[in-house]
């Protein structure tokens, strides 16, 4: 089976109708960062809300003023809304393609820590790389989570589409393979948000099970241009074509 690794959004959708479930490796072990993250959103001054979510205005910071654990649900997958969701257009899809996302895409919250596709989630907001209260959540989730994820990622081959940033929240010790993507032999930067979507989408639509499958993909607009591999990391170069 292919796993894939993923980066969440700041920005996200409101709403939701999906019922509460366990999310990935337990709620228990997140306990604690959830009711610290809670206390400051309700409890705290605007100060130190506007801090933890990166807005400089009050309003701005409303959407996001709720009790997590008595908010509407909505599976992750769907709930971030930036570049590389709009590019994977999840809402598009057709039903046995979502639930190949669900079961197959692993995200790694600011808030949530690594969850699953499918996993319901409330409508958060953690400007990337604030800490909450007194918890580091990248160091909080690579401490709690590493081992689960070791286990649970056991033989699958894995397609590692994250953003350099959440690396931190947990190092791969087995082969897995990234993706470059270089327009006029220059590395992208926004852009690899929108392609790393658009990666996601023809794999969940193909049901891509192995990189051996992924290899034989062709991926409108992309060319494979080089390939690298250092110890147990594979790297895909991709020249963009359109």
């Amino acid at each position: 089976m292919l796993k894939i690794l993923f980066s969440p959004a700041e920005s996200k959708k409101i709403g939701g109708k999906e019922s509460k479930k366990e999310l990935f490796g337990s709620n228990s072990a997140r306990e604690d960062i959830l009711n610290k993250y809670n206390d400051i959103v309700n409890r705290s001054n605007e100060n130190s809300v506007k801090e933890l979510f990166g807005f400089k205005k009050l309003d701005d910071c409303k959407p996001y003023i709720c009790d997590i654990f008595n908010s509407p649900l909505m599976c992750a997958i769907e709930r971030y809304n930036g570049v590389a969701y709009e590019y994977l257009d999840f809402g598009s899809l057709e039903t046995k393609t979502k639930e190949y996302l669900k079961a197959n895409t692993i995200i790694f919250s600011n808030l949530y820590g690594p969850i699953l596709g499918g996993d319901t989630i409330a409508n958060y907001k953690v400007k990337q790389g604030n800490d909450i209260g007194e918890f580091i959540p990248d160091k909080f989730y690579r401490d709690r989570f590493s081992y689960q994820l070791d286990l649970y990622l056991g033989d699958s081959d894995i397609l590692d589409l994250r953003a350099g940033y959440y690396d931190k929240f947990y190092e791969l010790k087995k082969p897995y393979t990234t993706l470059k993507f270089l327009k006029g032999g220059k590395t992208v930067s926004h852009w690899a948000k929108a392609y790393r979507g658009l990666v996601l989408r023809a794999v969940a639509q193909k049901g891509i099970n192995s990189m051996k499958e992924f290899m034989a993909l062709e991926i409108e607009g992309l060319s494979v241009a080089e390939i690298r591999v250092v110890k147990n990391k594979t790297e895909i170069i991709y020249d963009i074509v359109n």
